[in-house]
């Protein structure tokens, strides 16, 4: 009995011990979680959102900037929005993050931020530009602009820049960031008289969309706008080719990816879309970013791992302002951030959670991504 009671003392001393050593190290580490599809439809999108704040993350640590090292958890939704909630869950429940970066998407954004604020966990979206994300509630941000912006910026580059009087649109309904994007360009392009001709929809995974392109040329549109991702865009071009229609394809920020050359190939030659930066912007800071970038992974950055480094750096410039990792202390340090030098842009969260900044349109021109114009 006596030699049971001393092993049993040993292991109770022996569990102590390594407790107090986990929870040292536990004090000495920032947890950040990272949501992101790197499997499925958007892989492109996560896979450079990842390669972005990995980088980013990899130069804090490198430099100390916070006197602890931030450990970050990254979790794979498959680009599936019930995939994202259970992500968020697991990085908050099980994990313990003190924060949370991600989703591109603003579909599993949207399903990822209830989690996030109920439990009171800082996330910052790199690139989801619905505007219902952030109203989720007061922990959820954003480094990007948003949809009635980015919609309004197209249409009228359609009306002034194109000389367009007739539209015809393409939407993903089962998408909230294809649908409300669809709504902001239509409204605008209405209301400075301009007509929609046309307004067809799609479902994401479809591969045929020669019956709405179909109806689309019996309209005769000037413009076709087409707010979906890379995988569907390209497909559309395509097959809009293949029909006779020459009209020039417009889009937003979904369309930044070299998949969408990829896909479209010569189909998506001399059209435009809006998006968050252009790698032809001779700033110094985005030059030297681009250098380091191509270093690291062998290619010319997006705009979603441009988003992803840019919110990356929000979060621990955060972090620093507000001593620690204190959730409420955390929270308004985010929302207190104030032009903040980011690869996109200068960044200023204002009262609802959103980055102010400009947007870019960029036009297909031999297979590269062409500066046309700035929009602030």
């Amino acid at each position: 009995m006596k030699r049971l009671l001393f092993f049993i003392s040993i292991l109770t001393i022996a569990s102590l011990s390594t407790a107090c050593t986990m929870t040292g190290k536990k004090k000495d580490e920032i947890k950040v979680g990272v949501i992101a599809s790197l499997k499925g439809d958007q892989a492109s999108f996560g896979q450079s959102n990842w390669s972005g704040v990995k980088m980013a993350f990899d130069e804090i640590n490198a430099r100390g900037d916070l006197g602890k090292k931030i450990v970050v958890y990254v979790e794979d939704d498959r680009s599936k929005a019930e995939e994202g909630a259970t992500a968020a869950k697991k990085l908050v429940e099980q994990t313990g993050v003190h924060a949370i970066i991600g989703e591109v998407a603003s579909s599993i954004s949207l399903a990822a931020a209830p989690i996030a604020q109920k439990n009171k966990v800082p996330m910052i979206s790199p690139a989801s530009t619905n505007p219902a994300v952030t109203k989720v509630g007061t922990y959820i941000f954003r480094v990007c602009f948003i949809d009635p912006f980015q919609g309004e910026a197209m249409a009228r580059f359609a009306k002034n820049q194109l000389k367009s009087k007739r539209a015809a649109i393409i939407t993903d309904i089962k998408n909230d960031y294809s649908v409300g994007l669809a709504k902001f360009f239509k409204d605008t392009f209405t209301k400075t008289g301009g007509e929609v001709v046309a307004d067809v929809s799609y479902s994401a995974g479809d591969i045929d969309f020669k019956a709405q392109l179909t109806a689309i040329r019996t309209k005769n549109p000037d413009v076709i706008f087409i707010p979906g991702y890379y995988t569907e865009v390209g497909l559309i071009a395509r097959q809009a080719r293949e029909l006779g229609l020459k009209q020039p394809l417009l889009g937003g920020d979904g369309w930044d990816s070299p998949k969408t050359v990829e896909i479209g190939g010569a189909a998506i030659e001399n059209s435009y879309f809006s998006t968050h930066y252009s790698p032809e912007d001779a700033n110094p800071r985005v030059q030297e970013f681009i250098k380091r970038y191509k270093e690291h992974f062998g290619t010319v950055p997006d705009a979603m791992a441009v988003l992803g480094y840019d919110a990356a750096y929000v979060l621990a410039d955060a972090i620093k302002r507000a001593g620690g990792v204190d959730s409420e202390k955390l929270r308004d340090a985010i929302a207190e951030t104030k032009n903040f030098p980011g690869i996109s842009g200068s960044i200023t969260i204002d009262q609802d959670r959103n980055a102010q900044k400009p947007l870019v349109v960029l036009k297909i021109e031999n297979g590269q991504y062409k500066f046309v114009d700035s929009v602030m």
